[in-house]
Parts: structure tokens; sequence; C-alpha cells
């Protein structure tokens, strides 16, 4: 007799667009995928820091669409995270059989991060990453900031982000981008143990 195929989980993919008089996104993920990052929003560190963030998490990642970079890159940003925010969420379906919990301890030289976050559905973001109001390059640092608040309120994620230590301001935000994608690649896997979703309600 000839086994049956095993049936594996549907594919975490998911695809959501943002049409506004400032921004006009369209983003692509796929949780299950191996960090490819694609991008043309034409913010270099932005995207250098969600390449990183891609690459860790190892979710395929595109991003496609423009902003209002003339005025400066807050529009941009923010509604970068409230896309991903809303893909994420989507992609994730009814979140059976995933870890559910994630955290990561990055290095980067001499600064540390740590971020620990859950796909609760209860959207929070502490944010402990003292940094001067500053650029990297043509990037305004307290930007990090507004994505990743962005990016946790419309995922639905509890999420803690906290600098340890660090000087440099391109070391510091490479850290907890890194931390965040590795906590969220940890937080989005699957465990065989785990029936239903990881929660005595029975539902996130």
């Amino acid at each position: 007799m000839t086994p049956k195929p095993t049936v594996g989980p549907p594919p975490r993919v998911a695809e959501m667009s943002r049409q506004t008089n400032e921004t006009q996104l369209s983003i692509r993920v796929n949780l299950d995928g191996s960090g490819k990052f694609s991008s043309t929003l034409g913010v270099p560190f932005f995207e250098h820091m969600l390449d990183l963030f891609s690459r860790h998490a190892l979710m395929d990642l595109s991003i496609h669409g423009k902003g209002d970079l003339q005025i400066d890159a807050h529009h941009t940003v923010e509604d970068v995270g409230i896309v991903l925010g809303q893909a994420v969420r989507q992609a994730l379906g009814g979140k059976a059989g995933i870890q559910r919990y994630g955290e990561a301890y990055v290095p980067m030289e001499e600064a540390l991060v740590r971020c620990v976050l859950d796909l609760c559905n209860r959207p929070y973001l502490r944010y402990e990453v003292p940094v001067p109001k500053s650029k990297v390059g043509e990037f305004d640092v307290e930007l990090a900031e507004e994505f990743f608040r962005a990016f946790a309120f419309n995922g639905g994620i509890t999420m803690h982000v906290h600098l340890f230590y660090g000087s440099n301001l391109h070391h510091i935000l490479e850290a907890a981008f890194k931390a965040v994608g590795r906590a969220f690649g940890k937080a989005t896997s699957y465990d065989p143990r785990i029936v239903g979703v990881l929660s005595t309600k029975g539902k996130l």
C-alpha cells in the first residue's frame, strides 16, 4: 500500500498594502522563508536594519512602494511598521502549534540588546533603548522606536526591548533589530508537542 503523503501546516504567507497621501506601500511576508529581503523604499539605513531583521527571523520580506521622503522618513518608517505588523498577524492565522514566546540577546561589539516578546494579541511596547536624538547617515535614530511600536501594535505583539549598554549608534540599532528578529523567529516557530495554541484559554 502506498503511504499517504504527510501534510504539513499551511504556508504562512501574507500580503498587505497601505495607500495614503503620505505613503504607498505593499509588503509580502513568508514566515517560513530563509531570510530573503528586498525593498524599494529608498531609506538605506532603515532597509539595512530590515534586512537584518528578516534574516535573523528567517522570514522572507519584500517591501515595495514609496513615502514622502522629501519631508523626512518618519511616515515611511512608521507605515512600514503598520503594514508589516498587519501582514505578520494575517500570516500567523490562529497561531496553532507555535512557541508564542521568544527571547534573544544580541551583542554587537560594545553594545548588548535583549528582546523578549509574546505573540499574544495584546499589543504593548516597552522600549528601553536610550539614545541621543541623532542620525546614522540620514536616518533619525529615534525612528527605530516608531517602527517597533507600529509593528508591535499592529501585529498584536507584547514586546520588550532593552539596551544593557553601548555607545555606537549603529551598533545599538543593529543589535536591536537583530534581537527582535531572532526573538520573533523563535516565537513563530513550531513545537510538535503543542496542540492547538499555547494558552490555557484555548485562544490567542
